[in-house]
């Protein structure tokens, strides 16, 4: 008999901030406490919570003001559906998300190096700083991945790119274990192409290059097609 999968870190987050919200703790219109200070709180690191603060955000749930920080909205403020794409049940359906995600991805860093939203574009630089660091250290790097490819959606401005993202953590968590665990790659090549395929992509988003956006993300996605895949 099959079971549910456990929640991801992300999830359970998600579901105890979710509980708090508009209550006591994190009142309509209050300011929540910074990053860190929430990473401490509940036991997690900066990118898991980030994946929960981004979903929050993408049902408007919270909104982010520049220069001023997260804060609660209305409860009553009509929030987004979840999204549900489902587990990917097979070889084919691991390449049809990731052609999926290579259309809506690069739509999603041109927009980011359209918007120019200075905050935004910190905020990417740092999700691509901490990638970094985590491949340099030879870790799975797969959290700080994910919070990077959610942090471009953020840049984007747009809701419906955030919650596409946050919506397909889980999947993309997935297709990179896979990809992972079928390369033959040495680890420390693969870590240095994770480090420039991503730093292509933020370099051309805070140099407010749309088109080069598009073009390094689509170049990143179809690379991670060719190493599962072949040609």
């Amino acid at each position: 008999m099959e079971t549910d999968p456990a929640p991801s870190l992300s999830d359970t987050v998600y579901a105890r901030l979710t509980e708090l919200l508009g209550t006591e703790a994190f009142p309509e219109g209050a300011r929540l406490p910074g990053e860190n200070e929430l990473a401490r709180r509940f036991a997690v690191s900066r990118p898991v919570l980030r994946q929960a603060l981004a979903r929050l955000r993408a049902e408007g749930r919270l909104e982010s003001r520049k220069g001023s920080g997260t804060y609660v909205r209305q409860v009553a403020l009509p929030a987004l559906p979840p999204i549900g794409f489902g587990p990917l049940g097979n070889i084919p359906d691991v390449r049809a998300f990731l052609e999926f995600r290579c259309g809506v991805e690069s739509a999603m860093a041109a927009e980011a190096a359209r918007r120019d939203d200075a905050a935004a574009l910190r905020h990417l630089a740092r999700a691509r700083d901490a990638l970094a660091a985590e491949t340099h250290a030879g870790r799975p790097s797969i959290e700080a991945d994910i919070a990077f490819h959610q942090a471009v959606a953020e840049a984007s401005g747009n809701r419906f790119f955030v919650a596409v993202m946050a919506a397909l953590a889980e999947q993309t968590r997935f297709s990179i274990r896979l990809t992972r665990e079928l390369s033959d790659t040495p680890d420390a090549e693969r870590f240095a192409t994770i480090r420039r395929e991503h730093g292509r992509i933020a370099e051309a988003i805070l140099a407010g290059d749309a088109e080069a956006a598009g073009a390094a993300m689509a170049e990143h996605l179809r690379g991670g097609i060719l190493r599962l895949f072949g040609g």
